[in-house]
């Protein structure tokens, strides 16, 4: 039975990875952390349908007090056991009408989207340690590979990507720290999703396919992903379609 703790649960495809893991059953998903920065109505409606096993938790990625206390919490109501899969999920996107020269709020992505993720993993650290799977997923982006930087030229968000690219090589650091005790650090792409961070209707994926696609990916046995960017795998979108480059074959992307 796992627990598995998700930032930036109170919409979008954090709350697509709470209700997807609480349909599945309490035999295999024992509880779930649903973190938010603030009271969240549908998180409390999912935790009275789930009783002890949705646990809202408030918690501010960019607090490192607020995270400490969450982590507090989490470990009362573990109860002597371990966490098993960390899903660093909230981010920010901040678009930009022009050259790289006019992005705003660079600071603010990096504070968000690294050093949350790095202040959640680190101060979780000693209890998915304790955990039996060892799994962290660093929702990123193919928007944050070098490699590939020419594909998405088009999406005038750079800040984002420039954030993603760093949190990408931190993930690829705790993979390499920490791979001798079995964990799998991996920097997991959804794919663009129907949210607001996303593209809204104008994105390929629902919410409810890129969670239940990057499941696979986070579940998946042994440390194949460890320090690796894979892409989620959506049947159905293996191939370009019109209008769209973008591919979720469940390739691993270049960095």
């Amino acid at each position: 039975m796992a627990s598995v703790l998700i930032t930036g649960s109170s919409r979008g495809l954090g709350l697509a990875f709470v209700q997807e893991l609480a349909s599945r059953p309490a035999s295999s998903i024992a509880k779930i952390f649903a973190s938010a920065r603030g009271d969240s109505p549908v998180l409390d409606k999912l935790s009275k349908e789930f009783p002890d096993r949705v646990i809202p938790v408030q918690l501010d990625v960019t607090n490192q007090a607020s995270i400490k206390k969450a982590a507090s919490e989490v470990e009362t109501k573990l109860e002597g056991k371990g966490l098993d899969v960390l899903i660093n999920n909230a981010a920010v996107c901040y678009y930009s009408p022009g050259l790289v020269e006019t992005m705003e709020k660079l600071e603010e992505s990096f504070l968000v989207n690294v050093m949350g993720v790095h202040w959640v993993t680190r101060e979780f650290l000693s209890l998915l340690q304790k955990g039996t799977l060892k799994r962290v997923a660093n929702i990123t982006s193919t928007f944050g590979s070098i490699t590939e930087a020419r594909f998405s030229a088009a999406a005038l968000c750079p800040a984002y990507k420039v954030s993603k690219s760093a949190v990408n090589s931190l993930t690829v650091q705790y993979a390499i720290d920490h791979e001798k005790e079995g964990f799998s650090f991996i920097a997991l792409c959804p794919g663009w999703i129907k949210t607001k961070l996303g593209g809204g209707d104008h994105a390929d994926l629902t919410p409810e396919q890129a969670a239940k696609a990057s499941l696979e990916i986070v579940f998946t046995e042994g440390q194949v992903y460890n320090g690796k960017l894979p892409i989620v795998f959506v049947e159905g979108f293996e191939k370009p379609r019109e209008g769209s480059w973008l591919v979720y074959d469940g390739r691993i992307c270049e960095w």
